[in-house]
């Protein structure tokens, strides 16, 4: 007797899958230009950005999201001090507005913070939609007396922890605490240089 056959399913290229792999250099790039799409080129103004301004992500949680060899989404965690508390803030997580419904955005969410996890980190915050983040287990419980170097909305500051009261007490400003990006020369001082 021979088994049913199951039917083929013709995959469309919206059904095409995606990987999610670690950043490369040659992502930077692409990845600019996807935050730019997706946040506006102003983004560079937001508060977070304080944060990551001049530092390097966390050594394996800077990830992309890979569709067809096009990247197609994005996401870094950063070391930083959460009022005295060592922690990491994700963001900015993106995705290609053409992907939205291709559960890109919750695929980057669980790998990075199995990833934090798993390097030993023991919170994450974020500044970002409570309604969307509460299903990775997001939410305000250890956040309420934590501030951000700019205005934010108070609401939307959250946070996760993985070791049980790693943010207890945690009271005070958000600080940047992970390497610094090298100093890069200016392109007219090289220029300058070589006349």
């Amino acid at each position: 007797m021979t088994a049913p056959r199951k039917p083929q399913l013709a995959l469309t290229s919206k059904a095409a899958p995606f990987a999610i792999r670690a950043e490369r250099a040659v992502d930077v790039a692409v990845r600019e230009a996807l935050l730019d799409a997706c946040f506006g080129e102003n983004r560079h103004d937001r508060t977070c950005q304080r944060l990551r301004d001049g530092r390097a992500p966390a050594a394996g949680l800077a990830l992309s999201a890979m569709r067809e060899g096009k990247l197609v989404g994005t996401v870094r965690l950063w070391h930083v001090s959460a009022g005295g508390r060592p922690a990491l803030v994700l963001g900015p997580l993106a995705v290609d507005p053409a992907c939205r419904e291709l559960g890109i955005g919750a695929a980057l969410m669980h790998q990075a913070l199995a990833a934090a996890r798993a390097r030993g980190h023991e919170a994450v915050i974020l500044l970002g939609d409570a309604p969307y983040y509460a299903r990775f287990g997001f939410s305000t419980e250890k956040t309420a007396e934590l501030s951000l170097p700019g205005p934010f909305e108070r609401d939307r500051l959250l946070a996760i922890e993985f070791a049980e009261g790693a943010l207890d007490g945690a009271a005070g400003m958000i600080v940047p605490t992970g390497a610094a990006l090298p100093k890069r020369r200016s392109v007219r001082a090289l220029q300058a240089h070589a006349a």
